[in-house]
């Protein structure tokens, strides 16, 4: 019997997926990760394993080269940088993704960081919380510009709920030109984004083009009185310049579902910074994204093991190989 590894820490025994995994004929195994993940112990729990569904687990080079019989990982959610997918491809191990699977969750949460920022709700449940009763005016979204930089299904699942709201979207993206076929949003590059943005909301993938990819010179760029949202991955942003730039001014502040080391270290330069608010990786974690990632990697799953996964993200090099 195959065994399945399951680290998704919201998936449980017995649950619907358990359940349709164990009617596919898999035994399954769980082991909820969560926090600071152990590499070491991730590839202890691989190693007598046919396949894992996993969440944001590290698994690299190392971890899957000691799992000899690992032949299909899936994540229950969008990105996939925390698996190192060329090596997975040499190994002859498919990896796959759930595209958007959770779009309209981090499109409704990014709409409420943007109206947490813009009214400074977090400041001033704070000040409450402290015995204060704070009183400082803030902004509507009536009227600015919402910059998008991606143009995924999360970032696409925006634009309807930012325009009810009265706001202009611009957005910059390496898609190709038939795919932005939106009238309400006007494309356009990085540096005209930030320069016309009251509001920069991260949307795009981590790779090597994007890690750092908003530092010092873009926060320079960006309006006195905007905000930057991300909700992506941590390193598209440079923590340290964010910091510097959000204390001297340059901009208003920052709302981030995501940092580059989760949970957020004791000595991160995101701390004790006025305008700059961290949460906890929260975007796509609604009852029914979590419903439809389960379900939907347990479908992926149990394909790929079969020989027909959907959404494999290293099938070609995979082919390649085998030339």
């Amino acid at each position: 019997m195959l065994r399945v590894l399951i680290t998704t820490d919201y998936l449980r025994p017995g649950d619907e997926v358990d359940q349709f995994l164990r009617r596919a004929g898999l035994a399954t195994e769980h082991l909820p990760m969560t926090g600071k993940r152990d590499p070491e112990r991730l590839a202890e729990a691989l190693a007598g394993v046919d396949a894992a569904l996993v969440a944001n687990e590290p698994m690299t080079a190392d971890v899957l080269a000691r799992a000899p019989r690992l032949r299909v990982v899936v994540r229950t959610g969008v990105g996939y940088d925390s698996i190192d997918v060329d090596a997975a491809a040499r190994l002859g191990i498919s990896v796959s993704n759930l595209p958007g699977i959770n779009a309209n969750a981090v499109a409704e949460y990014t709409m409420g960081l943007l109206l947490a920022g813009a009214r400074r709700l977090v400041q001033s449940a704070s000040g409450v919380a402290r015995g204060g009763w704070p009183r400082e005016d803030g902004h509507e979204l009536r009227g600015a510009t919402l910059g998008l930089i991606g143009y995924g299904a999360s970032a696409r699942a925006v634009v309807p709920l930012a325009r009810a709201f009265g706001m202009t979207v611009v957005c910059t993206t390496g898609v190709p030109d038939r795919l932005r076929t939106d009238p309400a949003v006007r494309f356009v590059e990085l540096p005209e984004l930030l320069a016309v943005a009251d509001y920069v909301s991260v949307h795009t993938s981590l790779t090597e083009r994007t890690r750092g990819l908003l530092g010092e010179k873009a926060f320079r760029r960006m309006k006195p009185t905007a905000l930057l949202v991300n909700t992506a991955r941590g390193p598209i942003v440079d923590e340290d310049a964010l910091a510097k730039a959000v204390r001297a001014g340059d901009i208003a502040g920052a709302a981030l579902d995501v940092a580059t080391e989760e949970p957020l270290p004791p000595d991160s330069p995101l701390r004790d910074v006025d305008g700059i608010v961290v949460y906890s990786h929260l975007a796509g974690q609604t009852a029914q994204a979590r419903a439809a990632a389960g379900r939907e990697g347990a479908e992926e799953l149990v394909a790929a093991l079969q020989g027909r996964p959907r959404f494999a993200v290293n099938a070609a090099l995979i082919t390649e190989g085998k030339k």
